[in-house]
């Protein structure tokens, strides 16, 4: 009775453990500053800064995409911010492109930057870099305003210190970023501005609070990361978010500054996703505190590289983590390999040393699969629970706007996940087994995805250094000692793992519920053997474990009846007005969130509108499939025009130079070649891009500036075949009439990106 009554009680102390880590993990997640205004004349304060931001969005805070009016306006207002600062101002502008993601996506445009003069001085500058449009459909305060803002107040403060510096400091402030990091581009396309170029720390946005994370440095970052554990008050970072950020389509300013090989720093917050592009990203939505980190870091950096020799930065990579804020535990990427492996030879010299029973194949068996048990039990309660509230719902993700009963189903189903694969061995087996795949994976990652490996090899490295020094201790790890010993090894465990699961809520949601159940297994896994270690009676074990996998499936229920949506949390719903050449027009509603368009759409709208899905909606164009209604009885718009200017062909090489022109109210212009044109060469206003080796999609080119309205490119094909190019004028906002087609849009939905507009699309045939 009492070894089952403490199996139970230790079953329920590890749960309300694993909790606790959680609840530390999620509460330094977020910043927690409250003293703004108690900040001195030479420190950053988000209170100053926030001042600031009001007077650069204005009273009604209107979008801004590149050469829009109030694009210049915005920009007016940081001139003038600079200004009172007493920091001189210049303006650049020029006509830029830039070829990226492959070579799918042409971004081109006539962009404006700000350049201002922070820190005189001669040589190669501390680049502040920030952009300052937004995204048709947002005000951006947050992005990237909250950058621009986190500029202007590192500049103050750097004035009002005074301090000597060995470098100069400039801010560079970017147009056009969101069509395409094209002030970027235009920035270092001018041999003269990226020659003052020396080191980069910029400022983006993703959300609108959280922690300002370091998310991204220039290769060979040991150096700059040694500089940033020395210089802010509070670290927030990982090898790990570098190692994803390489697989991710997502570009910042920064992207071009790193492939010119300058040392770089890439700060960003990414909490509160859900307003990110959308017209809820205002200043009222951003926190005070995520504003004051990502101060706190611009200013610490800053100041910092101002007494830094530039060559002094050069070196290795480093693997690293930081825990709680407070250590960033490193080391250099060459070391990680060997490292990981002494980490695992001390585990398995640990569990050989530990050996107390004679070899048995059953037992071995079940504690080698034991960890696997436990990855595969948690990821399949993940699915499990979200199926559930998915099919109850009716929506793809039940837990948009009111997560909190999926985290509990996903937390109960996790720990009861655990629980299962308590049994498959005993103490030793499940202690020597959980710590050798973590460390082994370690060793896997180390070897494959470097900056990955701390999330294993730290934790396994004070796992390795606890069971050796109790291994042969006189009751092993089943006495007090080892027990100890085992349950600061799970602690360690579980502080790494259990911040990557907060992080992963953060970044993602709980739509992607796989970063929620596998990084917690991983988080559990060390708590196992101390499972073990007070086995429970059969009875009790199968009614604990059917305890916690009722309540994780009665929450997946009780998620599946609450609406996906709210006004707080809306769904991301673009309407647009859509006409090719002579066809009928119609009415376009669609995701602007998700790639494929093939989500549902309020109720509300299917109903006043007839709406019916379309697996070709923008009619040629490519941008894939949505809602579509007709847009009977609308009037319709004069459609843009081309012109093939020329067509020569000669040794199965075909230049073809087309112009395209729309009409006065033109926001920006596309213009689709399609693969089987194959493009090798493409050509615009002094621009030149020739594909990578071995490209053969689909490009669109957007031109998003209003000179746009005439684009005149000459294409180099290896097509002589009759070709067919579909383009458009995109205009920014919908017509007159489409206001009973907005107001069946719920409050419960919004638009983004792009937001809401018309296309007016055409072709032009070349034989």
């Amino acid at each position: 009775m009492g070894g089952r009554v403490g199996g139970v009680l230790r079953a329920v102390m590890l749960a309300a453990a694993a909790l606790g880590i959680w609840f530390l993990s999620n509460y330094e997640s977020q910043p927690h500053w409250q003293n703004y205004a108690a900040k001195s004349a030479t420190e950053f304060s988000a209170l100053r800064a926030n001042a600031m931001l009001g007077r650069i969005l204005g009273p009604k805070e209107f979008p801004d995409p590149v050469s829009s009016d109030n694009n210049a306006a915005v920009r007016a207002r940081i001139q003038k911010e600079f200004a009172d600062l007493g920091v001189k101002t210049a303006t650049y502008k020029a006509f830029t492109c830039n070829a990226w993601r492959g070579f799918s996506f042409i971004a081109c445009a006539t962009v404006t930057d700000i350049i201002a003069e922070v820190v005189p001085g001669e040589g190669k500058a501390i680049v502040m870099l920030a952009h300052y449009d937004s995204v048709p459909a947002g005000p951006g305060a947050s992005d990237d305003k909250s950058g621009v803002v986190t500029v202007l107040e590192t500049a103050r403060a750097l004035k009002a210190k005074n301090a000597p510096s060995k470098h100069p400091v400039i801010a560079v402030i970017t147009d056009g970023e969101e069509a395409g990091l094209l002030g970027a581009n235009a920035f270092l396309q001018n041999p003269a501005l990226k020659a003052r170029v020396g080191v980069v720390v910029n400022v983006e946005a993703r959300g609108t609070r959280g922690q300002s994370l370091l998310f991204q440095t220039s290769p060979g970052d040991g150096k700059l990361i040694d500089l940033y554990a020395k210089s802010v008050p509070v670290m927030a970072t990982s090898s790990l978010y570098a190692e994803i950020y390489k697989f991710l389509p997502n570009d910042t300013d920064l992207t071009l500054f790193i492939r010119q090989g300058f040392p770089s720093f890439n700060f960003a917050f990414a909490d509160n996703v859900r307003y990110y592009h959308t017209p809820m990203d205002t200043r009222s939505n951003l926190s005070h505190a995520t504003l004051q980190m990502h101060g706190d870091n611009m200013l610490g950096m800053v100041t910092a590289l101002e007494q830094t020799d530039f060559a002094s930065l050069k070196g290795g990579n480093d693997v690293y983590i930081s825990v709680l804020g407070m250590m960033l535990p490193r080391l250099p990427e060459s070391l990680a390999l060997p490292f990981a492996i002494l980490v695992f030879l001390g585990i398995a010299l640990a569990a050989w040393l530990a050996r107390r029973e004679p070899f048995a194949w059953k037992p071995v068996l079940g504690a080698a699969f034991m960890p696997l048990a436990l990855i595969v039990s948690c990821a399949a309660m993940g699915f499990i629970t979200a199926e559930i509230a998915k099919l109850i719902s009716g929506q793809p993700d039940p837990s948009y706007a009111y997560p909190i009963a999926m985290r509990v189903a996903l937390g109960f189903g996790v720990f009861a996940a655990a629980l299962l694969v308590s049994r498959m061995t005993a103490l030793r087996g499940a202690a020597a087994s959980a710590w050798l795949w973590m460390a082994g994976l370690g060793v896997v990652t180390a070897a494959t995805l470097p900056g990955i490996s701390p999330y294993f090899t730290f934790p396994s490295f004070i796992a390795a250094v606890l069971l050796l020094a109790t291994s042969r201790t006189k009751s092993g790890w089943s006495g007090t000692v080892g027990q100890i010993a085992l349950a600061l090894s799970a602690l360690a465990g579980m502080i790494v793992w259990m911040a990557l699961v907060c992080n992963g809520e953060t970044l993602m949601g709980l739509g992607l519920h796989e970063l929620f159940t596998v990084p917690a297994a991983f988080a559990l896994l060390g708590a196992i053997p101390l499972l073990a270690a007070r086995p429970m009676t059969r009875g009790a074990w199968c009614g604990v474990t059917a305890v916690f996998a009722v309540v994780s499936l009665a929450c997946a229920v009780v998620m599946g009846l609450q609406p996906a949506y709210s006004k707080d949390s809306p769904e991301r719903v673009n309407i647009l007005y859509f006409q090719k050449g002579t066809e009928a027009p119609h009415w376009i509603a669609a995701s602007a969130w998700k790639a494929k368009g093939t989500e549902g759409i309020p109720a509300s709208m299917m109903k006043a509108g007839g709406f019916t899905y379309d697996d070709n909606a923008y009619g040629g164009l490519n941008m894939g499939s949505a809602y579509v209604a007709p847009a009977a009885g609308t009037p319709t718009f004069q459609m843009p025009s081309a012109t093939v200017l020329g067509d020569v062909k000669k040794d199965g090489v075909r230049t073809v130079h087309v112009a395209v022109h729309g009409s006065p109210d033109t926001s920006a212009m596309l213009f689709r070649i399609p693969k089987e044109a194959m493009l090798k060469g493409f050509a615009m206003r002094g621009q030149h891009y020739d594909p990578p080796k071995g490209w053969s999609g689909d490009t669109m080119v957007e031109c998003s500036s209003r000179d746009c309205r005439d684009m005149d490119m000459t294409l180099t094909l290896g097509s002589t075949a009759p070709l067919t190019f579909t383009f458009a004028e995109q205009r920014y906002g919908l017509p007159a009439w489409g206001g009973k087609m907005k107001a069946a849009r719920p409050d419960t939905a919004f638009p983004s990106q792009s937001g809401d507009g018309v296309i007016l699309a055409n072709s032009v045939k070349v034989p």
